[in-house]
């Protein structure tokens, strides 16, 4: 088998990261449910030691956890060459259109607050992956910042 076969054959690896545990479970049951590999990290300190080890396609990011918080552990990827490309989702109860501005701007492809719809998940992040793989990472990202943008103004 080529390399190329093997890579397309690999499950996409998706590291969840939750003070909860209770959501890390829903998150695992359903991205497991499509396919998907799920590693988890309870905190900020873990999931960049999670990162480390065991690298993942994409990120599921709470921001509200004790110690580092999720801003802290997407500015730390942002600031390394191995990883300022990694896909960040932010899923936080921190919902105001500044809270997902920041997350964005600080390089989060996408913003899912809390609470979500468990079954959707996996369809939002595999399609969150196709268009990244598809090199559309900046137009997405930009879309969705111009959005919040105009949300803000209006309410201004």
């Amino acid at each position: 088998m080529n390399q190329k076969a093997s890579a397309v054959e690999r499950p996409r690896t998706i590291l969840v990261v939750d003070d909860d545990l209770g959501i890390r479970q829903l998150c695992r049951a359903n991205l497991e449910g499509s396919g998907l590999r799920v590693i988890e990290a309870s905190d900020g300190t873990e999931a960049l030691e999670q990162v480390q080890r065991d690298p993942p396609d994409a990120i599921l990011l709470d921001i509200m956890m004790p110690g580092v918080s999720g801003w802290e552990v997407a500015g730390t990827l942002l600031e390394d060459r191995a990883t300022d490309e990694m896909p960040i989702i932010f899923i936080s109860a921190l919902t105001s259109p500044r809270d997902r501005l920041r997350g964005l701007e600080l390089g989060a492809v996408e913003y899912i607050p809390k609470p979500f719809d468990p079954g959707a998940l996996a369809s939002t992040v595999n399609e969150i992956l196709d268009q990244i793989e598809r090199g559309e990472r900046g137009a997405m990202i930009a879309e969705r910042l111009e959005t919040l943008r105009a949300e803000l103004s209006a309410s201004s």
